[in-house]
């Protein structure tokens, strides 16, 4: 049976909100996909060295071409073993097949976790002096249980906004220095551009 330290758990419920998929493997098994762009290689093997536990090998270098585009995309993707633990997980973020975000978010929800689906999900907009979380294709519902949870944990105001390919959380200027420093110790360097300077 897999065994997660409280901080590995954090860093693992990020990679799950942020750009990890939870791949079913059979009735109640599933595995950990992470993939990455070409350059961000050091932020893949900081995830995986995190979470050894449920990984083995190395990260395989992938090309893809744009069916649209017809644009070359290179990454680096890395999986899991499958596993009873992330099968229990899949269930939680993906009860109907497709990840939501939880009504207990902020049950689990602590700064490292943030932190993590930060440095896949966030933005620093450096003209605007603001930062978005970007949630995808949740429902509003969805949204609004984050921008709560983020209140109540961490006493961070926000806004729930649509964006072109759904919502987003909108952190305004007044709450960027109580962002910073709720996250910046656990953020890596090559992500400080998505911290306010």
């Amino acid at each position: 049976m897999i065994s997660l330290s409280k901080e590995q758990e954090s860093i693992l419920f990020g990679i799950i909100l942020g750009d990890g998929y939870l791949q079913k493997t059979g009735e109640n098994n599933a595995r950990l996909r992470l993939e990455h762009g070409y350059k961000q290689k050091e932020y893949l093997i900081w995830k995986i060295e995190r979470l050894k536990q449920l990984f083995q090998g190395k990260p395989k270098y992938m090309e893809r071409i744009h069916p649209l585009t017809k644009r070359k995309y290179k990454y680096w993707r890395h999986q899991s073993q499958s596993t009873p633990y992330l099968g229990k997980l899949r269930k939680m973020f993906y009860p109907e097949g497709k990840k939501i975000i939880p009504e207990n978010l902020e049950k689990y929800i602590s700064p490292q976790m943030f932190a993590v689906w930060y440095m896949d999900d966030g933005y620093y907009y450096q003209r605007d002096k603001c930062s978005y979380l970007y949630l995808g294709n949740v429902s509003e519902k969805e949204a609004n249980i984050v921008s709560s949870a983020i209140l109540k944990k961490f006493d961070i105001q926000t806004k729930v906004k649509q964006k072109k390919k759904g919502f987003a959380i909108y952190f305004p200027h007044s709450q960027i220095e109580k962002l910073k420093l709720l996250i910046k110790n656990y953020i890596i360097n090559y992500f400080n551009y998505k911290l306010s300077s």
